[in-house]
């Protein structure tokens, strides 16, 4: 795949257009300011909550959903994704006329069917690789996250090159973009997320913290060990990959990784791990957790609540409370 930079997308391909961002939180605040400093004509959609309210006095043109998409050339869409779907149908659908551009920053949706739009509208998807705060923060900096760019539906031939002007707008062709499918994206990011990066890691951190814990070590010493240090294991990781990682920690721990490391993440997880993408590809997933949230989340709710009382996030709390600045 080749990175797509700031030469190969033109931001004047939005001269004239109005993107109305759906959703005024972490990322609809982050790329809606990062698009208006860079030239574009953003108005916001949002329900009347603290959001509007941060919207406005953050100055933009705030009004309701319906409006905003009534309005807009491009309807971007950066609502937690269980909200797309009724959102879409009540307050979007209607507003979709042909040659308009509605634009999202995960796949799910659209891959699952939870939202099917017309053909005769463009259907793209912008997605930094990047938490919304940093994100921000690169914009301000002169630089940018990574990001992708893909187009489900191309009905007026410019969907593509309206993707690729909007990841411009937010800064993600300054670091680079990559070209997908919706396909790619969601699979892998639900993927991603699922086994590696909060399901995965969260449950290797706190099984760690519970067996030296079990065992009669401080918890304190145990929070250090298997929590607070992940973040600088990582950032070496992401400074320069695993062998930089490697070459800065001791020879002893790199033995141990060599050694124990394959004892503890054994090749019946990465069997595991087909299992759980064999269930995001069926469609598995998505339907256990629509059906989850259109309940009210009752489990989803019960599962934070027990890690909010789980002794690693005490712990947790105070130790970094240690690290406060006073």
């Amino acid at each position: 795949m080749n990175l797509i930079h700031d030469k190969d997308a033109d931001l004047s391909v939005l001269n004239g257009k109005t993107v109305a961002v759906i959703g005024y939180g972490s990322q609809g605040s982050a790329q809606a300011l990062c698009m208006r400093d860079s030239g574009v004509n953003v108005i916001i959609g949002s329900i009347k909550d603290a959001s509007y309210d941060k919207a406005a006095e953050e100055g933009f043109e705030v009004m309701d959903i319906a409006s905003a998409a009534a309005k807009a050339d491009i309807i971007h869409i950066l609502l937690p994704d269980e909200f797309h779907a009724p959102v879409y149908k009540k307050e979007i659908e209607p507003a979709m006329l042909a040659g308009k551009t509605f634009s999202c920053s995960h796949g799910f949706n659209i891959i699952y069917k939870e939202i099917v739009p017309s053909a005769d509208i463009n259907v793209i998807m912008v997605a930094p690789k990047s938490p919304a705060t940093e994100e921000r923060k690169a914009f301000l900096e002169g630089f940018g996250v990574p990001g992708l760019v893909a187009v489900h539906q191309n009905a007026g031939g410019d969907a593509r090159d309206i993707a690729l002007a909007m990841a411009k707008a937010m800064g993600f062709t300054r670091a680079g973009v990559l070209e997908c499918t919706f396909e790619q994206e969601t699979y892998e990011d639900l993927f991603g997320e699922q086994n590696v990066l909060c399901g995965g890691l969260v449950d290797l951190m706190k099984y760690g913290f519970e067996v030296l814990t079990e065992a009669g070590y401080p918890p304190e010493m145990a929070y250090f060990e298997c929590v607070h240090e992940v973040k600088l294991i990582v950032d070496l990781i992401f400074e320069g990959g695993i062998q930089k990682m490697n070459a800065v920690i001791s020879n002893t721990a790199e033995w141990g990784e060599y050694v124990n490391g394959p004892r503890i993440i054994t090749p019946d997880v990465k069997e595991r791990m087909k299992d759980s993408l064999a269930d995001i590809e069926s469609g598995k997933f998505a339907k256990e957790w629509m059906a989850e949230a259109r309940n009210g989340a009752p489990t989803l709710l019960k599962k934070r609540e027990e890690l909010g009382s789980h002794q690693v996030e005490i712990v947790g709390a105070q130790i970094r409370s240690l690290f406060e600045k006073k």
